[in-house]
């Protein structure tokens, strides 16, 4: 069939009707340029635009950088420094969260309010005078589902403000350099986007194999000199590079002992998920890109969300293969994929069929961005399909937080833990109400209200009736409701072409 031809999807898709081309492939005019073409000579060659160009671009801004950005792909920018204004800095001020832990500086969003044109002022001049220095982060530790500690360092709020505002500069560049498999804190894009193309992928291509892959311990092993040398094919202002180098090089605060940051960026940071996508987007992205325009003969297709990413295949011995070179690719960054986490699994419309037939029972399910990814049917027309719930221990993690809050409140009125719970579960239905997933929704509201009643039974003499506070559950706790539609649906809305 050509790539022109239309496939009429049943089922989950409400008749939507789809394109037979690879949702993964990069439409014409936006096709990055690949690895191979001459990246040493453009990392030493400085180009000389014209004043011409140059005041043009400055004119419109970031919109005029956008443009020059998509037109020349090969293009390195020499002044962004100046689109750092203090309106931009004020803005990125008011688009931090109010209520986020301070970093090492103690100060918090409300506190900078107080006087916040004043401090905006001198934290522009310090910017552009040179004077300006960034603060170490602050190390702290949230708990796993696994029940290890994820390492968290807390920038300081002036930090956030000036990252988030060069955030903005560069995105105005490399949003037009990603690929459109990449997903995670992008504009315009997140998880269930993401969902939506891994699903449309597995149903719409020839997919037989999934290569599940875990980069081991990504954020703390970003090498700080190649993530520079890839930051400065596109950036030439030698004050933007200072910047980000700045921030690489501020170390870590625990306890109040400082100490050095020779590779990683902080988890937590503003800037980190953009550097993180500026190396993946090197490393993986296009080198995935040119291995399977040049060496795969079946379909392959990618899902990368941040560094959470999915690729499948039709053939297997090309899956091994991609995923052998792939583990070298790793190496050459200072990277490494994770040996027990990284999995290839028999996974597509088939793999019921075939591994019925090999006696190797049902087949496997990998996790992604939060879900458990099945083989299964739709019982109208018994086509294959994706389903999806929430990953069991994820969901028992969550619990778990509620019940230590809840031991926290046990004290508080019963009117203001109703309206806590209430945003907490509405807030749960809000990322994982997608369709086939109601049972585990059920499962949760049931669970919560079950450590509530509890709870309320512990902290008075006379027990609490099963009746009385079934009318509390039912006045505060939303119930099970599917919010988002089904994958294709939403992907065909978006990708209709």
């Amino acid at each position: 069939m050509s790539g022109k031809s239309l496939t009429q999807v049943g089922g989950e898709s409400e008749g939507c009707v789809v394109p037979t081309k690879d949702p993964n492939k990069v439409p014409q005019g936006t096709a990055e340029e690949l690895e191979g073409r001459r990246p040493n000579k453009e990392n030493s060659e400085e180009p000389n635009p014209s004043r011409t160009q140059s005041r043009a671009i400055g004119s419109r801004g970031l919109t005029g950088v956008r443009e020059a950005a998509k037109k020349d792909k090969g293009q390195r920018f020499t002044a962004l420094l100046h689109h750092v204004t203090e309106e931009l800095l004020l803005e990125s001020y008011y688009t931090l969260k109010r209520q986020a832990a301070p970093g090492v500086d103690e100060v918090t969003w409300q506190e900078y309010e107080q006087g916040v044109e004043e401090r905006i002022s001198d934290l522009h001049g310090q910017v552009h005078r040179g004077a300006y220095r960034a603060k170490p982060s602050r190390r702290v530790y949230i708990p796993k589902a696994d029940g290890r500690q994820r390492p968290l360092g807390i920038a300081a709020l002036e930090d956030k403000i000036v990252q988030q505002a060069m955030v903005r500069v560069l995105n105005s560049i490399y949003e037009e350099d990603f690929v459109g498999f990449s997903y995670g804190f992008r504009p315009q894009k997140g998880a269930h986007e993401a969902l939506d193309a891994l699903s449309a992928g597995m149903v719409r291509k020839k997919v037989n194999w999934v290569l599940d892959a875990d980069i081991r311990g990504f954020f703390d092993n970003i090498d700080h000199e190649r993530l520079m040398g890839l930051i400065e094919r596109r950036i030439a202002d030698p004050r933007v590079l200072r910047l980000i180098q700045k921030w690489l090089k501020a170390g870590v605060s625990e306890e109040g002992e400082w100490s050095e940051t020779k590779v990683g960026t902080p988890q937590g940071a503003v800037i980190s998920p953009l550097l993180a996508n500026i190396y993946l987007h090197y490393v993986l992205d296009r080198w995935v890109n040119e291995w399977r325009r040049n060496n795969a003969k079946g379909d392959v297709i990618i899902v990368r969300y941040a560094d959470d990413f999915v690729l499948g295949f039709q053939d297997r011995k090309e899956a091994e293969r991609l995923l052998e070179e792939l583990r070298e690719r790793m190496r050459e960054y200072g990277l490494e994929l994770h040996g027990e986490k990284t999995r290839l699994i028999e996974f597509g419309r088939f793999a019921a069929t075939q591994r019925k037939r090999d006696g190797k029972g049902k087949p496997e399910t990998f996790n992604f961005l939060g879900f458990t990814h099945i083989c299964s049917t739709i019982h109208k027309t018994g086509r294959f399909t994706v389903k999806r719930k929430t990953v069991g221990k994820k969901l028992a993690a969550k619990l778990k937080e509620v019940k230590g809050k809840l031991q926290q409140r046990k004290h508080g009125s019963i009117a203001e833990t109703g309206k806590w719970l209430r945003s907490v579960v509405q807030g749960y239905y809000n990322y994982h109400a997608i369709p086939g997933n109601y049972s585990r929704l059920r499962s949760f509201r049931h669970d919560v209200a079950r450590h509530w009643w509890q709870a309320l039974r512990r902290r008075s003499q006379r027990p609490l009736r099963w009746e009385v506070f079934e009318s509390l559950m039912n006045r505060y706790l939303p119930r099970p409701k599917i919010l988002h539609p089904y994958p294709l649906e939403r992907f065909c809305a978006k990708h209709p072409s």
